[in-house]
């Protein structure tokens, strides 16, 4: 895993919380929902590779 992958991730995290924040005090729960899910989907499409290859890893450890 990478620094960079960690660094994208808190950039993410600040980069939705701040429009969260903004769309919610203009009255636009709807949107501030969808940036929430649209981050979350983004970073788990980043994190899915390091999960398979840790779930492969896991397999080839227990099939010793």
């Amino acid at each position: 895993m990478n620094i960079s992958l960690i660094f994208k991730i808190a950039a993410v995290g600040i980069l939705v919380t701040i429009l969260n924040q903004v769309l919610k005090y203009s009255g636009r729960e709807e949107h501030a929902f969808l940036i929430s899910l649209a981050g979350l989907i983004l970073v788990l499409t980043w994190i899915i590779p390091y999960i398979y290859d840790l779930f492969l890893m896991v397999q080839e450890l227990f099939a010793m």
